[in-house]
């Protein structure tokens, strides 16, 4: 056991682009307090980009990097639900009608992205990352013209959730966020209620990428499947500390233009990522 804590020291002194890390760890936990979205619209490009250093071979890499985003969201995720629980404001009962789908969403989204390869996913999140970009930039919430539906339709939604979420290794608030919202949830309480939901997606997309990956071929030392622990570690750490500012953001001070401004980033990284 100590060899390997030693030998893991000695990777991450060997690579200096690790820094990015716990930066990217501390914006993602921004991101899923302020917005109640999942860090992964940050956590994988920056895993790409690492990976790509790394030189992680391609039919791996995206895998990779998605994998290892769902796991990083899992002590986000509960740091943010912590945050706004303290509030009153996450919708408990809606979102244990919304867990059930979500769950079996994240293993399908998994198991789907395992059948896809590199070009193919790194398209597939590119497009994911610019439709949610003009979402941001726009700001035009849904209009609330109807209830929540029963519990049968609501599995269903948070099936769809869950798939897309999974195979984009973001938490599932970008999604969960709108829906609510034009089932007539007030905004505080959808944004709280969609920042808890990316704990189920989390869960069950990062246990379905680490079973796919198992005894896939050219990952790199510490990774579990397709999750790279190290990276976890550098990232969650950070997100601790981000998520109930975020969360204090959200609350307390106007947000219109820092939208804007992730919304431009996430355009400009989105772009850069389907053209490269």
């Amino acid at each position: 056991m100590e060899n390997q804590v030693f030998s893991l020291l000695e990777i991450i002194g060997n690579q200096p682009e690790w820094w990015i890390f716990p930066v990217a760890g501390l914006f993602a936990g921004l991101l899923a307090g302020c917005f109640g979205i999942g860090g992964g619209l940050v956590v994988v490009p920056v895993m790409v980009w690492v990976f790509t250093m790394m030189e992680v071979d391609d039919s791996v890499l995206m895998h990779l990097a998605i994998g290892t985003s769902l796991a990083t969201i899992v002590p986000t995720s509960l740091s943010s639900i912590y945050a706004h629980h303290r509030r009153n404001a996450v919708q408990w009962p809606i979102f244990a009608k919304l867990v059930p789908g979500i769950l079996a969403g994240g293993l399908a989204g998994a198991a789907l992205a395992n059948e896809l390869n590199f070009p193919q996913l790194k398209t597939l999140f590119s497009f994911l990352l610019l439709i949610i970009a003009v979402y941001i930039f726009v700001d035009r919430k849904p209009v609330g013209h109807r209830t929540l539906p029963g519990r049968v339709w609501m599995a269903a939604a948070g099936t769809g959730i869950g798939t897309v979420s999974a195979l984009g290794g973001i938490g599932g608030g970008a999604l969960t966020n709108p829906f609510l919202l034009w089932c007539s949830v007030g905004i505080r309480h959808s944004v709280a209620t969609a920042a808890a939901c990316t704990l189920p997606v989390a869960l069950a997309g990062s246990t379905g990428f680490i079973v796919a990956g198992l005894h896939a071929d050219g990952l790199p030392q510490f990774s579990s499947g397709y999750v790279y622990w190290p990276a976890v570690v550098g990232m969650a750490g950070a997100g601790l500390f981000g998520a109930p500012l975020g969360a204090a953001i959200a609350h307390n001070a106007p947000t219109a233009g820092l939208r804007r401004a992730l919304a431009v980033l996430l355009m400009i990284v989105g772009l850069n990522l389907l053209f490269t």
